[in-house]
């Protein structure tokens, strides 16, 4: 059974950095594809960040320039280092992996991945 394990979140003020993880048990591979995303009330998912498995990273453009993605040393573990947050940047933010297909992480499409994890909470205020 794969379980996603996102956490990292919190509540910080304006230009504040927080870094979030991820990190997937119960598959003995590389997940071809690992990605993060975030929802805030009322508004539809947003794919922030992903990384293929060849290393291919893709941004979301709210993002660029602020917000970092890197693997770690552990397999199927996944980062995301944000700076100079914004009240904007208010949302739950989760994880998502696919072990087959790094297609949707490559366009940061919301959904199409096999395995999700529950998200962390990141509060930005003004």
């Amino acid at each position: 059974q794969v379980q996603l394990v996102a956490s990292g979140g919190g509540s910080v003020q304006a230009g504040g950095s927080l870094r979030l993880s991820c990190a997937a048990s119960g598959y003995a591979y590389s997940m071809a594809c690992m990605a993060w995303f975030r929802q805030a009330p009322g508004k539809e998912r947003e794919g922030i960040a992903g990384v293929a498995e060849d290393g291919t990273i893709t941004y979301a453009n709210s993002v660029k320039g602020r917000f970092t993605v890197s693997q770690g040393n552990a397999k199927n573990t996944l980062y995301l280092q944000m700076i100079s947050l914004k009240p904007e940047d208010t949302a739950m933010y989760s994880c998502a992996a696919d072990p087959y297909s790094s297609l949707a992480c490559r366009h940061l499409a919301a959904y199409g991945y096999n395995y999700w994890g529950q998200g962390t909470q990141v509060t930005v205020s003004s």
